[in-house]
């Protein structure tokens, strides 16, 4: 596989190229499951060819692409199933571009890489939209961890899907299984896929308190070295999509000490 100046870097599974049998199980594990297309979006060419190829041996159709101009056509011509995007792309930030992404394609998985790996660094990409944070230098192992489960969290089923995928709470409509939100004016409401999480999360225990911890153990942040502040950046992100105010009543009601509840009766149906 080569990869130079000469455009986006691509490459496909090949059955004979997989790893001995004690090797984690790859990431499209079943022939009825198409397998995952993964954009890179990675000014380093090194960096770029060695996640190329990682993604590769995993059964991934794996893409690079060097700065926004190589991504947006590889975005908008759809079927790209999670990005990983570089915070220090050339021309403008990728953290700039995170949000661009989440406008234009919000469902779409993202997984920041950088090599700013504090704790700021990290609030500031989930804080943006962000599903994830991973911090150069990072192992094969732990990259492909991350990207299993990125991919995992968007495919499965909505949590508890058989009692209804639809949540109504004070006028708000979440349907677990499209992912989307309805504002009480039937206007949709753009989510991060973290931000879904941890609404969905707490639509399912309406009126009990959820402590930070297990929202950590529930929510993608958990994967993003997290702390209980990324929890805290994700419940301030949904408080102002949902209209609320941190003074006051608000949906999202903070119980000092203990964590978080959903202020709401919640119909499912």
């Amino acid at each position: 596989m080569t990869d130079g100046n000469d455009g986006p870097t691509k490459a496909r599974y090949s059955p004979a190229m997989t790893d001995d049998a004690s090797r984690p199980a790859a990431i499209a594990d079943t022939p009825a499951e198409a397998p995952a297309r993964v954009l890179i979006v990675e000014d380093d060419p090194g960096m770029r060819v060695l996640i190329v190829r990682a993604l590769h041996g995993e059964g991934v159709e794996a893409i690079g692409a060097r700065d926004e101009s190589e991504a947006w056509p590889l975005l908008d011509a759809g079927g790209i199933d999670l990005v990983m995007l570089d915070v220090m792309l050339p021309g403008r930030s990728g953290l700039d571009l995170l949000g661009d992404i989440r406008e234009r394609h919000p469902a779409i998985p993202i997984i920041m890489v950088s090599a700013l790996g504090g704790e700021s660094d990290r609030i500031a990409g989930l804080d943006r939209g962000a599903d994830d944070y991973v911090a150069k230098p990072f192992g094969r192992g732990e990259l492909l961890a991350r990207v299993r489960a990125a991919l995992r969290r968007a495919r499965a089923p909505a949590v508890g899907g058989s009692r209804g995928d639809i949540a109504r709470f004070a006028g708000w409509t979440l349907d677990l299984r499209r992912r989307t939100l309805l504002a009480p004016d039937e206007t949709a409401v753009e989510l991060s896929g973290a931000e879904h999480d941890l609404l969905a999360i707490l639509v399912q225990q309406p009126q009990r308190v959820i402590g930070r911890e297990r929202l950590l153990e529930l929510s993608r942040a958990r994967r993003a070295q997290a702390s209980d502040r990324s929890i805290d950046v994700l419940v301030s992100r949904l408080r102002r999509k949902l209209g609320d105010s941190d003074n006051g009543d608000t949906l999202i009601r903070t119980v000092r000490g203990r964590g978080y509840m959903l202020a709401a009766d919640v119909e499912r149906c």
